[in-house]
């Protein structure tokens, strides 16, 4: 093991070199390959889109988009713990991929600001998430103070939770839920190409994200069965308040704009933490270097693409 502060050598000069074919590898390996620069990204029809909007329409638009942009801001800061965590772990390959995910949680907020500043919305954004004191409950105490735990105790049960936190609630749970509601407007009205846009290629970076953490709970779990315990209960814990992120802004009408049903977005992020769980939970009893050698994880998100793409096709 090489540990961070303590180098009596280097991972990358041991023999047998990196672990190409461990998991966090293939994940560092495919985001090379899926490049992609915001500043690219043409928002002049979406500009003209959404000055058509009815006022709800722009209110819940942007709502939505703040809540993600804060949100990409948040997770860029927050990851830094984790990095760390697995240098001091000896874990290269894991501390190489967090790298690339950081960069890329960082160039999701660039997207989302450049959004913002295409249509017009220049002014201070908070009032579209200050409302929501789940979403404050998430991201400004719950998602920090489980990352940062990590800088004074990266013990796996701290690692569990932080990963449950990040990956499997505020993005598994929020985000992936946020962008199928979002992606589902887009496709009925045929509008704001340029966030369509964004959405492809953010959704093709989270997958990775979330299969890198349905990964780190699975390899803990396999060591020490006792901690899937820890793996369920920090889910029990942040169910409620992250449910409530999603309703709050759906509570300021009677009646959503662009008719998004609250109840289908609830099963549907449901239905995906569910199932990511059942995936930490088979790996109760497996082997550690199957485990590390498993791409089930990023099948699994693959898995879930596919059928959001059906779904979408049919709207």
């Amino acid at each position: 093991m090489i540990e961070h502060g303590n180098r009596q050598g280097f991972a990358s000069l041991a023999a047998g070199g990196l672990k190409h074919e461990s998991f966090p590898m293939r994940l560092f390996r495919k985001g090379n390959g899926k490049h992609w620069d915001p500043a690219s990204i043409d928002f002049s029809q979406d500009a003209e889109d959404f000055a058509a909007m009815t006022d709800d329409e722009r209110w819940w638009t942007c709502a939505l988009a703040a809540q993600f942009l804060a949100g990409e801001e948040s997770v860029t800061q927050d990851l830094q713990p984790f990095v760390a965590a697995m240098a001091a772990e000896g874990r290269f390959a894991d501390e190489m991929y967090l790298t690339q995910f950081v960069y890329e949680e960082a160039k999701h907020t660039q997207a989302f600001r450049l959004w913002f500043d295409a249509v017009g919305m220049t002014t201070d954004l908070h009032e579209f998430i200050s409302f929501n004191d789940a979403y404050m409950e998430i991201f400004t105490k719950q998602l920090p103070d489980s990352l940062y735990a990590l800088a004074h105790d990266p013990s796996p049960r701290n690692q569990i939770r932080a990963s449950v936190t990040y990956n499997h609630i505020v993005e598994g749970t929020l985000a992936l839920t946020g962008y199928f509601a979002w992606q589902k407007v887009c496709a009925s009205r045929g509008i704001l190409p340029g966030i369509q846009q964004v959405i492809k290629h953010i959704g093709d970076d989270e997958r990775r994200h979330m299969a890198w953490g349905t990964f780190t709970c699975r390899r803990h779990v396999a060591a020490d069965d006792s901690l899937f315990d820890a793996v369920d209960e920090r889910m029990q814990e942040l169910l409620v308040p992250a449910m409530g992120v999603v309703t709050a802004t759906f509570e300021q009408y009677d009646t959503a704009p662009f008719g998004i049903d609250i109840s289908e977005m609830a099963e549907y992020a449901m239905d995906k933490l569910g199932r990511r769980l059942g995936a930490i939970e088979s790996a109760r009893g497996a082997d550690l270097l199957a485990i590390d050698v498993d791409a089930s994880p990023e099948a699994l998100e693959e898995r879930f693409h596919v059928e959001d793409q059906k779904e979408l096709a049919a709207v």
